[in-house]
């Protein structure tokens, strides 16, 4: 099942994409209309969907909605560095002993074509393509053995970060978490469809060159022993994000850099599960918000 979160005539809600539709749950009272409420309900919600795909009524057109992100505003939005081989080879760094974890802040959470900005204080602007998982129940201590059980589904992120001030900071953070820089989606793909999420080509483009294209199989740190290492420390909630790593060909690393600019449009792919596309543009003028 294809999870998303879109608008429709003004209001949102949780849907499904079918094919070129998107099944409506609106007036489903046993389907919360929020992705975090629909993941904290669990099994039931998921099974009041299924029977509306089902019944092959209130289907929408998918060109006629708006796709958000599927989750706009994760509890926690958590992002692990150097965690394939070939990007750990690229910047000549150590391989960690355990994964290393920092977070982006869910403010940085921007939709399918959403403008990735080019902030006014640095022209260093880097892509990520990402594997993410998304957390489906309220978990702690959680085993290798059962790591599996908590997931909901898998979707993309583009783990976009500002260099210089991502290396101000031994937490990233910062660096990390510019808003508009943290593309997720364009759904969640529920975990039973994914038949290995360690088997996974990944890749990315700017405009029409290749620049990223690896597999998930290369991890470090694989998204069970991350599940079992994070849940020793915290609880993981519903609709949780946590980004896995990106591979080797990030534009930091490029002879010259290749940083994105104003005018480009990156794409991120991941099989299985689709591609994620964001224009890139400067930071405008009038972004403030208000007081």
């Amino acid at each position: 099942m294809k999870l998303v979160t879109f608008t429709y005539q003004g209001l949102s809600r949780v849907g499904a994409v079918v094919d070129n539709t998107v099944v409506d749950s609106l007036g489903q009272a046993d389907i919360p209309p929020t992705m975090l409420a629909f993941l904290a309900a669990g099994q039931p919600a998921l099974q009041a969907l299924q029977q509306l795909i089902d019944s092959q009524q209130q289907r929408l057109a998918l060109s006629d909605v708006k796709l958000m992100a599927p989750i706009p505003r994760p509890g926690k939005f958590l992002g692990v560095g150097l965690n394939y081989a070939d990007h750990i080879a690229e910047t000549a760094l150590a391989k960690p002993d355990y994964p290393t974890f920092f977070t982006k802040q869910s403010t940085c959470v921007i939709a399918q074509g959403e403008a990735i900005y080019v902030p006014k204080v640095s022209e260093k602007l880097d892509y990520e393509v990402e594997l993410a998982f998304v957390i489906g129940q309220r978990c702690r201590h959680v085993s290798l053995e059962n790591a599996h059980k908590v997931i909901a589904g898998y979707t993309l992120v583009n783990d976009v970060s500002v260099r210089d001030w991502q290396f101000r900071s031994p937490t990233w953070t910062l660096g990390k978490s510019f808003d508009t820089h943290g593309p997720m989606g364009p759904w969640i793909v529920t975990a039973d469809e994914i038949r290995d999420p360690h088997n996974l080509n990944l890749q990315t483009w700017i405009d029409d060159d290749l620049r990223q294209s690896s597999n998930t199989q290369h991890m470090i740190f694989n998204c069970y022993e991350m599940i079992a290492y994070l849940t020793q420390a915290m609880t993981l909630e519903p609709g949780d994000v946590i980004a896995t790593g990106t591979p080797s060909g990030v534009g930091v690393k490029m002879k010259p850099r290749g940083y994105m600019k104003a005018g480009q449009t990156v794409k991120i792919e991941i099989e299985q599960i689709g591609s994620l596309i964001n224009p890139v543009i400067d930071e405008p003028d009038d972004f403030v918000l208000p007081l």
